[in-house]
């Protein structure tokens, strides 16, 4: 695993006057908060041969629970080179405030050699070389699953739904992506991948602190590597990345109870028939009264990216299904706004109809005989984890506002997403539209055609 921090450098014609770096930047705008200067009078009265002593004469409010100030460095951007698909999805999950993107299954073939060594993962070395013959049977059946589907989307061309008169190249990418996306469930969760994040430094101190609190090898491993590199960008704000009680605890009660649930209950390997829950809550205090109808808010909107108005924003969703499987959970989880939970247990196993190759029985008896053997073991934290694929289903949970989840809806639903998370969330939307009828000409749901 390695870490990068990428930093901007000014564009052609900038003044040179307002060059700051981020701690710089964080100092100028606290003062800014506190003076009428201006930013002119302020960036004058910097000593730019001596830049530091401004900077220490702002910062010293952050240890007096002016967080605020370290929201004001700007993006920093940092790419994680190598991380597990385990570690990608909790990055998202913690980092709500965060930018980013994630390498898709949908555009990189993957192999065994993608793997991390179970030492690097804490996987026991009793389970290592089974944990290797598990992981590397998936990936065999990745393989050929992908080499069947895409050879039958060749056979039958109507199988990607590509549209009438659609340029070759269109043609062999939408192929690709139906082979790819019905494969893709046989991929370790412990799987290598790329992950670029951009965040302030303050919520970069946060994401640090909750990753290293986790306690697995690899966690901790990138909240090192991540804290030395930011260390170059704001050295003052860095210190405030490291585990707390608080994040301690709760995250030692999350990981608990997933072992836990595994010790009692075992791990599904069966595909989990659909469940939905959505609530709305839609009542509002009796001196702040609703002013707006459901059809109004929606007036000139045109696409997914129009804004809405008061009685949309004000409506409070949360949505559930039981069964997600982690290929869709990573996409899911990447929406930022409000609440995202998974108690991350395998509840069941997820393959589309049409692919059931030969030896699957007996994959998915041993997956299941890993998993617990992991849970049970004298194992580094979270090593049940790396014994997970992204067909393995679990509960998944998103509390956010109404505008949010139709934005959700429309995208997750719309032209080229993955099939499975649009009829997830194709059947939230149906959930949501028996609670809030008058919305249903105004959300704009999709058939994900083509993929």
């Amino acid at each position: 695993m390695k870490v990068h921090g990428l930093a901007l450098t000014p564009p052609p014609g900038f003044d040179p006057d307002c060059q700051v770096t981020p701690e710089l930047l964080a100092a100028c705008l606290a003062r800014y908060s506190r003076s009428n200067l201006g930013i002119e009078a302020i960036l004058a009265g910097i000593d730019r041969v001596n830049p530091e002593k401004a900077v220490e004469g702002i910062f010293r409010f952050v240890d007096y629970g002016h967080a605020s100030i370290g929201g004001l460095t700007g993006g920093i951007a940092m790419v994680v080179d190598g991380c597990s698909m385990l570690l990608a999805y909790k990055l998202f999950e913690i980092a709500q405030l965060a930018d980013g993107q994630e390498s898709s299954t949908r555009y990189i073939v993957l192999d065994e050699s993608n793997l991390p060594t179970p030492e690097e993962l804490g996987v026991p070395g009793a389970l290592a070389g089974e944990w290797r013959e598990i992981m590397g049977e998936g990936f065999r059946l990745y393989n050929e699953v992908a080499a069947q589907l895409d050879a039958a989307a060749t056979a039958r061309p109507e199988l990607v739904r590509a549209p009438a008169g659609a340029p070759a190249r269109v043609v062999e990418r939408l192929r690709r992506n139906y082979a790819l996306d019905r494969a893709r469930y046989f991929i370790p969760l412990a799987t290598r991948t790329n992950v670029a994040l951009v965040m302030t430094a303050r919520v970069w101190a946060e994401s640090i602190r909750q990753l290293d609190a986790l306690g697995w090898p690899e966690a901790r491993r990138a909240a090192g590597l991540l804290r030395g590199e930011l260390e170059k960008f704001t050295p003052r704000l860095i210190r405030h990345s490291h585990p707390d009680e608080a994040a301690t605890a709760q995250a030692a009660n999350w990981l608990s109870g997933s072992q836990r649930w595994i010790r009692e209950q075992g791990v599904g390997t069966e595909n989990l028939p659909d469940e939905v829950f959505v609530a709305v809550e839609r009542s509002a205090p009796p001196f702040l009264p609703a002013g707006q109808s459901v059809p109004d808010a929606f007036r000139g909107k045109t696409n997914r990216y129009s804004i809405t108005g008061e009685a949309i924003r004000r409506m409070f969703v949360r949505a559930g299904w039981n069964n997600v499987a982690l290929a869709e959970l990573r996409d899911l989880n990447r929406h930022r706004s409000g609440c995202r939970f998974t108690p991350l247990i395998p509840a069941g196993f997820f393959l589309p109809p049409d692919v059931r190759p030969a030896g699957l029985a007996s994959f998915l008896a041993r997956y299941r005989a890993l998993v617990v053997a992991l849970a049970s073991a004298d194992a580094a934290p979270g090593a049940h984890f790396y014994g997970y694929f992204l067909g393995t289903q679990t509960p998944f949970e998103h509390s956010t506002h109404a505008d949010k989840f139709i934005y959700e809806v429309e995208l997750r639903t719309g032209l080229g997403a993955h099939f499975r998370y649009a009829e997830h969330l194709a059947a939230a939307h149906a959930a949501f539209l028996r609670q809030v009828p008058e919305a249903a000409p105004y959300v704009q749901v999709g058939s994900a055609e083509p993929e």
